[in-house]
């Protein structure tokens, strides 16, 4: 068990040394057995941190993000977070304005993470295989929201693609787009496009 342990600490610490010492804007501790983002990253990537455009974390154990993790990384274009235990994500993603994709695939999300809908760049959310339950808590969800400004419900104007196995109608209920002004093409995983 310690073995394991020590193995997996090594992987990342060397993961981590190869993106600063390459100079590399990416980062990746895909299958790395993290139950947390490891605090010493953070000191280890101070120097780097802007430079990083693509975290890769998936296919771990992580339950939550710090708010530190994201405005750490506010450079981020792309984060892949699929296959973890993430139920929610901190208010600080609105630190992320140059997010274009985020993978939050093979999750725990009941709901859709409302914090998304701040980031002007983001183009591709992927909620595929979460828990993110049927219209009848959607319609809630969306009575809850009606009373946001315009602007804010539809502030993800550059939202290019959205994919989940519960359904457009649901996405756009919770995204508050009028349904149906998207092409829909019927492939697994579904996918949403708006033009």
């Amino acid at each position: 068990m310690l073995k394991k342990m020590g193995e997996a600490v090594a992987r990342v610490a060397r993961k981590v040394n190869e993106t600063v010492e390459s100079g590399s804007d990416t980062l990746d501790l895909a299958e790395c057995k993290l139950v947390s983002f490891p605090i010493g990253i953070y000191k280890v990537l101070r120097n780097v941190s802007d430079q990083i455009h693509l975290i890769t974390l998936a296919n771990n154990e992580l339950k939550s993000l710090t708010s530190k993790f994201m405005t750490t990384f506010s450079q981020l274009r792309e984060l892949h977070l699929e296959g973890n235990f993430l139920h929610r994500l901190p208010s600080e993603v609105s630190a992320l304005q140059h997010l274009k994709a985020i993978d939050l695939s093979r999750n725990q999300f009941q709901d859709f993470p409302e914090q998304l809908t701040t980031l002007p760049a983001l183009e591709t959310i992927n909620l595929e295989e979460n828990e993110i339950v049927g219209p009848r808590r959607a319609q809630r969800s969306s009575s809850q929201q009606s009373n946001l400004p315009r602007e804010t419900r539809r502030s993800v104007g550059s939202l290019r693609a959205c994919s989940s196995s519960s359904g457009p109608s649901l996405l756009c209920t919770l995204l508050h787009w009028p349904w149906p002004h998207f092409t829909l093409s019927l492939t697994s995983p579904l996918m949403l496009m708006l033009f």
